[in-house]
């Protein structure tokens, strides 16, 4: 997987160098994994400005702006939330697009309502682009993180074709 995600990360770089535009991010359960991956390719200044882990609640209001009104109503690991890192990111750092990423990478943590491996994605970019998407990974810890950053690549990368 490592490798696949690197040639991913390599992807997401040219696309974004061909387009002339930044990216920053915002991550929660994958603690800086998104980032760490993209800056795994050399040349990577030229297209990451930089992101926030926000772990806790706390951090998520603090440094990011969540509401937490967002927080109490839908809780950290929702649709709402990873829009609002999202969003909140891209006016932080000042990039035409952010990711973020929020969820619950197990073995703990889960419910009915919200089982371990539930991960939202969130994008933002140019002309009010937002958009977060919904995923449920059933693999160990690391895998669920690794399949999130993969997610978050992916969509991305998606956004950059458009």
């Amino acid at each position: 997987m490592a490798t696949d995600l690197l040639a991913l990360s390599r992807r997401v770089g040219a696309a974004l160098i061909d387009r002339g535009v930044t990216v920053c991010a915002a991550e929660s359960c994958t603690g800086g994994l998104v980032l760490s991956t993209l800056t795994d390719c050399a040349g990577s200044s030229a297209y990451v400005a930089g992101g926030v882990v926000s772990y806790s609640n706390e951090a998520k209001m603090r440094l990011l702006g969540v509401r937490e009104e967002t927080l109490m109503t839908h809780g950290a690991v929702s649709e709402a939330t990873a829009m609002e890192m999202a969003r909140e990111a891209l006016a932080l750092f000042g990039t035409e697009f952010a990711v973020s990423v929020t969820g619950i990478a197990g073995p703990g943590g889960g419910s009915l309502e919200k089982p371990v491996g539930l991960t939202f994605i969130g994008l933002a970019g140019p002309d009010g682009l937002l958009r977060a998407a919904r995923h449920v990974w059933e693999r160990d810890r690391i895998g669920n993180k690794a399949a999130s950053v993969e997610a978050a690549l992916e969509m991305l990368l998606g956004a950059l074709a458009d």
